[in-house]
């Protein structure tokens, strides 16, 4: 029974931290974008893994929809 005089108090400095832990995030915004991290990773620069001849040129593939812009009309 006693060592409930040393658990309670040491239970309300750590709920205490915990607290003050949780509004320092808030106030420092931490929790201000959830979705802007999640997204980043599908817009990764790997363009310098991508060899070289397995690149897609833009200016043949814009070229090659003009011509056949042209052959439709």
């Amino acid at each position: 029974m006693e060592i409930i005089i040393i658990l309670i108090p040491i239970a309300l400095i750590l709920t205490g931290i915990a607290f003050w832990a949780f509004f320092w995030s808030v106030n420092s915004g931490q929790f201000d974008d959830l979705e802007s991290p999640a997204h980043s990773i599908l817009y990764d620069d790997d363009d310098h893994l991508i060899p070289d001849d397995a690149k897609v040129d833009t200016d043949q593939t814009d070229s090659n929809k003009a011509d056949n812009a042209k052959r439709n009309d």
